[in-house]
């Protein structure tokens, strides 16, 4: 991963950082926005279909996804802290069969990223610089549905963002940045790619979409 960002993310996600995450998910699960997103993917017809996780952390969409019946899983994973925590906890959960790992920048591996009937990417829009590029590419995978959680576009946000999350890294000398990127930009690449919205919800900073290909 030759990226600035990337060279972050792996930085900003070291093995003591993932571990409590880690350690979080097993006591305390999902966060509320994972939650809905796998609700409304359940309301669809999900039932023996494939699913590209993109940034799936620990794992926990995987899993809480598998077990609502998706078939199998490929997780492509940027940080390797997280790729060995998602394979400790598949092993853990039963699914260490129904997984295949990638590690790696999705944007520079997308042509050896086999597509799936659906794609999530859960609070990872805002971990990366090049939207329309990891957007556009990963909306190519998704055959049926695709899934996302990233912040909502208001202006306070991406004040708290600069001034806390980034000047912050910045200090640390960590090149990693957080980004707002526009709601309407990420929307017009997932229609230019034959989707659209069936459903939304905002929860606090960030919102919840899943998109259906038409």
């Amino acid at each position: 991963m030759e990226c600035c960002q990337c060279q972050g993310i792996e930085a900003k996600f070291d093995q003591a950082y993932v571990s409590e995450q880690l350690e979080n998910y097993r006591k305390d699960g999902l966060k509320k926005t994972a939650l809905q997103l796998i609700e409304a993917l359940q309301a669809e017809d999900i039932q023996g279909l494939s699913l590209l996780d993109i940034g799936g952390g620990v794992g926990g969409l995987q899993h809480a996804l598998l077990n609502s019946g998706v078939r199998n899983a490929i997780n492509v994973e940027a940080a390797s802290a997280y790729l060995e925590a998602c394979k400790v906890e598949a092993e853990r959960q039963g699914h260490a069969t129904a997984i295949d790992h990638m590690q790696g920048n999705f944007v520079e591996i997308a042509e050896d990223v086999p597509a799936a009937d659906i794609v999530t990417l859960d609070r990872v829009i805002c971990c990366y610089h090049d939207m329309p590029n990891l957007v556009g590419l990963s909306a190519k995978k998704a055959t049926r549905f695709y899934g996302v959680v990233y912040p909502r576009d208001i202006w306070f946000l991406k004040l708290i963002v600069q001034i806390y999350y980034n000047f912050r890294h910045w200090i640390n000398r960590n090149s990693m940045r957080v980004f707002i990127h526009p709601t309407e930009a990420v929307e017009a690449l997932l229609r230019e790619n034959g989707f659209s919205r069936h459903f939304h919800r905002n929860m606090g900073v960030w919102q919840v979409a899943v998109f259906k290909r038409k």
